[in-house]
């Protein structure tokens, strides 16, 4: 009779031990677990919307970003209208980066955004281009004629901030209406830069870094200063996001030295 109650209370004392042991690995688990149930050895994946006219200069900020962090990017690239709409409706995005202040302004007002994440990234200028087989040699947004060219490529003032940017300039020095019927209207900035490339719009109104990109397009001119609001490219953390600590580094790194040395290689200007 003892030895059954010996060997009972061993069997009861070793089942306590194990369900002890077993609780301590679990608790050990749940403390490696982020928030959202990734483990802190899993890199978190990061989705940014990005203006379109960054995508070269992303593309080697990631190469860089992933080496020393552990994060993987993901970049959802297009125009900052289209972006912004996409976060309005709910898509998955942890940060934005747009090319101008209005469409970020409209998400900070919907409540989309991490208070005190918002910053100003980089910077830009509007320049025309023509493809560089072409005769044409404008000196000014002044001297682009209806009567001389069959297209002029353009990105949608409605989605597309380097659009908006043109209709600005071109308002300013009263084109916008002259030019109307030969304007053809694309959706982001690197198809503007796509149809003079091909020789399908004869110039084409773009960002200076996208023009030093092309090896298929020339600079004719520069837009003035007070033709147009300001390019600022404005970066914050999106409110649904799963990873507010880690896409707000990003945000912060996009700020840094290093960051802005590389944009300024690409043509963008803090």
């Amino acid at each position: 009779m003892r030895k059954q109650l010996y060997g009972l209370m061993v069997l009861v004392l070793t089942m306590v031990m194990l369900t002890v042991s077993g609780c301590s690995n679990e608790n050990d688990h749940e403390n490696d677990q982020t928030e959202n149930g990734a483990s802190k050895d899993t890199p978190a994946e990061l989705t940014i919307s990005v203006a379109a006219s960054l995508a070269d200069v992303m593309e080697d900020i990631k190469t860089d970003y992933e080496e020393t962090h552990n994060v993987t990017l993901t970049f959802n690239l297009a125009g900052s209208g289209t972006l912004a709409q996409q976060i309005q409706q709910g898509a998955p995005a942890d940060a934005f980066i747009s090319a101008n202040q209005n469409w970020m302004d409209t998400l900070e007002e919907e409540g989309l955004l991490v208070d005190d994440t918002r910053a100003d990234i980089t910077g830009n200028h509007l320049v025309l281009i023509k493809t560089q087989s072409s005769d044409l040699n404008y000196e000014s947004f002044t001297d682009v004629s209806a009567d001389e060219v069959d297209q002029v490529a353009v990105g949608n003032p409605e989605s597309v901030p380097a659009g908006k940017y043109t209709e600005q300039a071109l308002k300013s020095i009263d084109k916008w209406d002259a030019l109307e019927g030969v304007i053809v209207l694309a959706k982001d900035v690197r198809q503007v830069l796509t149809y003079v490339e091909t020789g399908n719009a004869e110039v084409g109104f773009v960002y200076e870094s996208d023009a030093l990109i092309s090896d298929k397009v020339d600079i004719l001119a520069k837009s003035e200063a007070g033709m147009h609001d300001p390019i600022i490219y404005p970066g914050a953390v999106i409110a649904d996001s799963d990873f507010v600590e880690e896409a707000t580094a990003f945000i912060e790194y996009m700020q840094s030295d290093e960051a802005q040395h590389k944009l300024a290689e690409y043509g963008f200007n803090k």
